[in-house]
C-alpha cells in the first residue's frame, strides 16, 4: 500500500515507519505539522494532538529517506477535546485534514502511517480525518 508517514521527529513516529515498511507498505511521502515560526515558545506547543519539539529535524528525515516532505503550520488549537471528535472550525485537527488532503492529491496515497498508537485521543482524530 502507498502510505504517507505522519512524523513528529519523535521515536514513536520513527518506530511506526519501520513497522509500516516491515508490514510490506511503501512509504512514498512524509508529512508534518509544525508550530508557527518566530513565536516565543513555539518549539513545543501546548497541544493535545501534536508533538512539535523535534520539528527542526524533520527535513533531515526526508533527505535521508529520499522522500518528499509536506509541511503545514499549525494554526488551530484544541477546541473539541471530547472523546469523539466532531469537525470544528479552528480546531488543530483541521490543520491535519488540510495537510493530508494535499498529500493525497499529490502522491496518491492509500493510507497514513502514524505513531500515535496508544493515544485514543490522537487515534480517534486521525481516523476522523
Amino acid at each position: 500500500m502507498r502510505v504517507a508517514a505522519l512524523i513528529s521527529g519523535g521515536k514513536d513516529s520513527c518506530y511506526n515507519m519501520m513497522q509500516c515498511i516491515a508490514a510490506g507498505n511503501q512509504i512514498v511521502a512524509l508529512a508534518n505539522l509544525r508550530p508557527p515560526e518566530n513565536q516565543v515558545g513555539s518549539d513545543e506547543l501546548d497541544s493535545y494532538m501534536y508533538q512539535t519539539v523535534g520539528h527542526h529535524a524533520i527535513d533531515l528525515y526526508a533527505e535521508a529517506m529520499g522522500l518528499p516532505l509536506y509541511r503545514r503550520t499549525i494554526r488551530g488549537r484544541s477546541v473539541d477535546t471530547g472523546q469523539v471528535y466532531t469537525k470544528c472550525e479552528g480546531d488543530e485537527v483541521e490543520d491535519l485534514y488540510e495537510l493530508l488532503k494535499l498529500v493525497k492529491e499529490k502522491e496518491e496515497v492509500e493510507g497514513i502511517s502514524v505513531g500515535a498508537i496508544l493515544s485514543d485521543y490522537q487515534r480517534v482524530r486521525v481516523e476522523n480525518v
